[in-house]
């Protein structure tokens, strides 16, 4: 029997808010309940990421009528990823809950997620059972890059796994001792390792508003898990590369045959033209996908931090190390 099976740890939930005002009593309403229901030492650290609506104003009311209440501002919109690490350093709890301020997230699963604990797991996380709500284009883009980022890779990132799941304190602390800038969590989450747990789930409505994170948001958060978890994209190159060269060679061993033996004269200035763009559009390629992995490297060597916290409020749990 694991040692934590008698155990009611504290617990912090870490919940990114991005033009979330209208959404944000009644989840936080709801998701403190769930949470107290499982442990007397509970907190939500809310992490406002840049906001334009009346997010800040609405989570210092509530941090006023609620002790549990913590609210991380950052100075400007960073993106899901800073704030996710933001909320992550910031939680005091024994164990950390990832989830979003849009209320798709069932406060039903926390319970088991918590015995998956108690039983030995260091993280528990979610898994969609469907796409259903989302275009088939969209669909077809999340399967095609799951198939290109785990390809050969000694870290599988779980498809249809998000943000939201249960974290040990040691998994936290992990996280937090990678020093990379461009973040792709659920990578992160995978190379981090320990024994884990996955839970399905079927998301829940919005309580209101509209998603903010859209097509072009998504094909922005691949390319960075691409480029931040595989040489897949590098590979793929250097095999057109070899094929081309494979194929011009038996080319032009077939034209020499054609000229020599068949006396076939030699044509084909418009395959000759059309080969030569074919060849300028690779090589244009692969010079645009090398200079994205420089970039990144560019952006990791100035070690600027990957947030600014412009204030807090609230109370929340005790420091750790604090009674």
């Amino acid at each position: 029997m694991s040692e934590r099976a008698a155990r009611i740890p504290s617990i912090s939930c870490v919940m990114p808010a991005y033009n979330e005002a209208a959404a944000l009593p009644e989840v936080l309403t709801q998701v403190l309940a769930a949470l107290r229901a499982l442990s007397p030492r509970v907190e939500v650290v809310v992490v406002d990421d840049g906001s334009r609506d009346d997010t800040v104003a609405v989570l210092r009311a509530l941090c006023q009528r609620e002790p549990a209440l913590r609210l991380l501002q950052l100075s400007r919109n960073f993106g899901k990823e800073a704030a996710l690490t933001a909320g992550l350093a910031a939680a005091r709890g024994e164990v950390v809950v990832l989830m979003d301020a849009d209320g798709q997230h069932p406060t039903a699963l926390l319970a088991d997620m918590l015995r998956h604990w108690q039983a030995g797991a260091d993280v528990v996380y979610a898994v969609r059972r469907t796409r259903s709500d989302q275009s088939a284009l969209y669909r077809r883009l999340v399967g095609a890059f799951y198939g290109l980022v785990n390809w050969r890779s000694r870290v599988r990132i779980p498809r249809d796994a998000g943000d939201f799941r249960w974290l040990d304190r040691r998994v936290v602390d992990a996280l937090l001792a990678l020093p990379e800038r461009h973040r792709f969590m659920k990578g992160l989450y995978a190379w981090v390792g320990f024994p884990s747990v996955a839970l399905d789930y079927e998301p829940l409505p919005r309580r209101a508003g509209e998603s903010h994170f859209g097509l072009s948001g998504a094909l922005g958060l691949g390319t960075t898990g691409l480029l931040a978890f595989t040489a897949a994209p590098l590979r793929v190159l250097a095999l057109l590369g070899l094929t081309l060269s494979l194929a011009a060679l038996a080319y032009g061993v077939w034209v020499v045959i054609e000229y020599f033996w068949l006396g076939n004269p030699v044509r084909g200035y418009p395959t000759l033209a059309a080969g030569m763009m074919f060849l300028s559009g690779v090589q244009l390629l692969s010079v645009g996908l090398l200079a994205e992995y420089v970039a990144r490297i560019y952006d990791e060597v100035k070690q600027r931090p990957l947030y600014l916290v412009a204030d807090e409020a609230g109370q929340g749990l005790p420091a750790r190390g604090q009674p």
